[in-house]
């Protein structure tokens, strides 16, 4: 069976940049956005709305449509098919050979492939660092505001994964690593996790 690694991890924490190192140490397939152009083929989307709609709470899409005699449906079908062939491709994935994949509850999806499941967390203050250096243009962003966008991504992360999963998205029980990377080096940190990884699939 193929050696498959996903990462999950919190908004800010420096998981997706943690994925790419790992998977590059260890020789693996990464899978992050790729996973979103080979969606867009599937379904003749466009992939910013595909990456919107993943990255929305579907819980809450669904209820706001319940709840207004269906005046999202069609939203609410696209959804389910981009849903449907995202957990196809990612089984699609699996089978290809050795990866790593960021995101997408892979760590549920795929748990008939026995995958090392990876959660990344961090404290606050360095996602809030981090999210400001990395992933924000606008300097004007107060950082009541930018911690708030962190707690609301994760939170609709958390939504989407506990929907599919009926598991708690970050609980320590449902991972078999978690690495708090607050203030430490990502580039130190995979190389002395790689020997780990490569001990857990011999």
């Amino acid at each position: 069976m193929n050696k498959i690694i996903t990462i999950s991890r919190e908004f800010g924490s420096g998981g997706r940049e943690f994925a790419k190192r790992l998977a590059d140490e260890l020789g693996f397939a990464y899978y992050d956005k790729e996973i979103i152009s080979e969606i867009a083929k599937e379904s003749n989307l466009n992939e910013d709305y595909i990456e919107n709609i993943l990255n929305s709470d579907i819980v809450n899409q669904f209820n706001y449509t319940f709840a207004h005699s269906f005046t999202n449906i069609n939203q609410v079908n696209n959804s389910v098919e981009i849903f449907n062939l995202q957990n196809n491709i990612l089984k699609s994935i699996a089978k290809k050979g050795n990866c790593v994949i960021v995101g997408r509850a892979a760590d549920v999806i795929l748990e008939e492939y026995n995958p090392f499941k990876i959660f990344i967390y961090a404290s606050d203050e360095y996602k809030l660092q981090r999210v400001k250096e990395k992933e924000l243009h606008d300097n004007s962003c107060s950082n009541k505001d930018v911690l708030k966008m962190i707690k609301k991504i994760d939170k609709t992360r958390a939504s989407n994964y506990e929907l599919i999963s009926c598991k708690t998205w970050g609980d320590k029980s449902n991972y078999d690593l978690c690495i708090n990377t607050s203030n430490l080096d990502i580039k130190v940190i995979v190389k002395q996790i790689t020997n780990y990884v490569s001990e857990y699939f011999k």
